[in-house]
């Protein structure tokens, strides 16, 4: 029995067991973000069909990337008549559709025209995939989540551990510019970001870095760090003048988030991760970026954000209005409608 025990740990070690595969829906994948992260998840080992989603470009795009060899199988959804196709038997629907930011515009400048986008789009999971993880990328994060949860209540499957607004963003951002500062290889880097996805609602907590910033990092270096975290959207915008905002990087930290949401399901767990959720861990705030462990169901638990030195402190207390009234405008756009330009 003990020779053929350790046979078959060597055989397991040989041919590892494949892992559980999912259908992922991508909303929004001719854009900026869609197509890079199609190509990103047509590579993952835990996709089995990528149903691919938008109002224009869409078949062009699902060619392309069904000529890569590897495993998933893709299909090109175009327009809203094919919408609820594409949506049938999803495991996880990723949301990148919108507009993108251009000079001179903020995330707020966004809302009217991506409230409306979201609004829809949720409407349609709701109705054909209500028990699929949905990860809302489109911008803003701070309204655009709160106003999916609102839609899926007023449905009646409203599950808020299977809802989340991606924030990786903000996290693989600090981890290349620590890296940057530090000398060393991003990948080696820790940074938790809570908070929010906008300006100074995003949180670095720089003083639970690892490796941890050397005391040779004046007061002075880590406020100009942390805006750099906070304002580096906007660095990106005016960089690309007027051609676009952060695709590339946002497919790249939506693709990172999507398999750690993939691992989970595939019960490959904990999995620990950082995303924009509805709870009740954060006092006053009923959404709040935050370290999650994720399961087979979903958030399973949010975690502790741990302790904040004097900056991360004042800073937290200072967001805390601008995320409610963007929490707020998500839910009353869902009541109202979209308020008159």
């Amino acid at each position: 029995m003990a020779a053929l025990n350790r046979i078959q740990k060597i055989a397991s070690h040989l041919d590892p067991p494949k892992p559980n595969k999912f259908k992922v829906a991508l909303l929004g994948a001719a854009g900026g973000i869609g197509q890079p992260l199609s190509m990103l998840l047509k590579m993952s080992a835990y996709v089995s069909d990528l149903a691919l989603y938008d109002v224009a470009n869409t078949p062009g795009v699902a060619a392309d990337v069904s000529h890569m060899s590897t495993g998933a199988r893709v299909k090109g959804y175009l327009g809203a008549e094919q919408l609820p196709a594409a949506l049938a038997g999803a495991n996880l629907v990723v949301i990148p559709a919108g507009v993108p930011r251009k000079p001179g515009m903020t995330r707020d400048d966004l809302f009217n025209i991506n409230a409306g986008i979201v609004k829809g789009l949720i409407e349609a999971i709701a109705a054909h995939c209500p028990t699929a993880w949905v990860a809302i990328i489109s911008n803003p994060v701070n309204s655009t989540v709160p106003i999916a949860a609102e839609v899926l209540q007023r449905a009646g499957v409203l599950d808020p551990k299977r809802l989340f607004g991606v924030t990786t963003l903000d996290v693989v951002r600090a981890e290349a510019f620590v890296g940057e500062l530090l000398g060393v290889d991003p990948r080696d880097v820790s940074v938790p970001v809570v908070g929010g996805h906008a300006g100074i609602t995003i949180l670095p907590l720089l003083s639970q870095a690892r490796p941890p910033l050397p005391a040779s990092v004046s007061p002075e270096q880590r406020k100009a760090l942390m805006a750099r975290i906070q304002d580096a959207g906007t660095e990106v915008v005016q960089a690309k003048a007027g051609t676009g905002s952060a695709t590339l990087s946002m497919a790249y930290a939506a693709a990172r988030f999507a398999d750690s949401c993939l691992r989970a399901m595939s019960g490959e767990g904990p999995v620990t991760e950082y995303a924009y959720v509805r709870s009740e861990a954060v006092a006053g705030l009923p959404y709040f970026s935050s370290p999650l462990r994720l399961g087979k169901g979903g958030v399973e638990e949010v975690l502790p954000l741990g302790a904040m030195d004097e900056l991360e402190a004042a800073n937290f207390e200072a967001m805390k209005a601008e995320l409610m009234g963007s929490i707020n405008k998500g839910v009353e756009f869902v009541a109202k409608g979209p308020a008159p330009k």
